[in-house]
């Protein structure tokens, strides 16, 4: 198995960062979570919304989603924590990597966000509108939050 770094076209999101899509996903975010203050890293020109949460999952003091989405719509929201634990949810091109894998779209398990092929879930968030996956990614969140579990982060029907 060949390791697949961030440059490697095969598994990376296409087009550039869209700003408009990106100030949609913080507007909501402020709106419907209260342990969080997004900021785009760069106002004209953003890279990514840093999303710091109040608070993390399970013992972590604190938290952050990094979420960058693109004029294709392609999209990562990449959960890390103070306690070193790693998840997230992507719709991009894999390259063929993910074999059990159908669509563009699918989830990195905690506690590493691990890329082994193995362990690598379809997502249950197949929604491609910022909106209904901003919402999709929140909720799962909350619930496994509150569920003080890792269980529920990928095991919705969708839209969750």
């Amino acid at each position: 198995m060949v390791e697949r770094n961030g440059t490697d076209k095969l598994h990376s999101l296409r087009g550039s960062i869209d700003r408009s899509a990106l100030l949609t996903v913080r507007d909501i975010i402020e709106r419907e979570e209260p342990l969080a203050a997004p900021t785009l890293d760069g106002y004209l020109n953003p890279t990514v919304l840093e999303v710091p949460l109040g608070d993390g999952r399970r013992s972590a003091d604190s938290a952050r989603i990094d979420v960058q989405w693109t004029t294709r719509a392609d999209y990562k929201f990449h959960y890390t924590d103070t306690d070193g634990v790693n998840f997230r949810w992507d719709s991009h091109p894999h390259g063929g990597d993910y074999i059990s894998v159908p669509g563009l779209e699918y989830y990195h398990p905690p506690p590493d966000a691990t890329s082994d092929p193995d362990d690598i879930e379809e997502s249950c968030i197949k929604q491609s509108v910022e909106a209904l996956v901003t919402r999709a990614v929140l909720k799962l969140w909350r619930v496994a939050y509150h569920a003080d579990s890792y269980d529920p982060l990928n095991a919705a029907s969708n839209p969750p």
